[in-house]
């Protein structure tokens, strides 16, 4: 009994722990982000995109307009570039491990800045 209780109590703690937006704070949307001082994307879940920009201190969060097919963690985007930048509305499809046939196309929405809090 014990055990479940502890269990219950240490959940909450490793879902804040793994949420990459955790301690920081959202700043004003964008309709584009550089791409060459960005790493990613990360896909966290069917809503959510994250580029990492520098040393991580900011993470642009975005999300497809609307439903994407297979938009999950561990598949990977095909994005269509138009310059040096990502744009919102512009194009992506879902690649799945084991396909050879992306999705249909989406489109990203707006991007958030998340930064961590300047230290005091």
């Amino acid at each position: 009994m014990k055990a479940l209780a502890l269990l219950a109590l240490a959940l909450p703690l490793m879902a804040a722990r793994s949420d990459p937006l955790a301690d920081r704070v959202a700043g004003t949307p964008a309709d584009c982000i550089t791409l060459s001082s960005t790493n990613g994307p990360e896909i966290v879940d069917a809503h959510t995109i994250l580029y990492r920009q520098g040393a991580g201190r900011t993470v642009w969060k975005t999300g497809p307009v609307g439903a994407c097919p297979s938009l999950a963690p561990l598949n990977t985007l095909i994005i269509d570039v138009w310059g040096g930048q990502l744009c919102r509305n512009d194009r992506f499809r879902v690649l799945t491990p084991g396909t050879s046939i992306p999705s249909a196309y989406c489109r990203f929405t707006r991007f958030t800045p998340y930064t961590l809090p300047e230290k005091r």
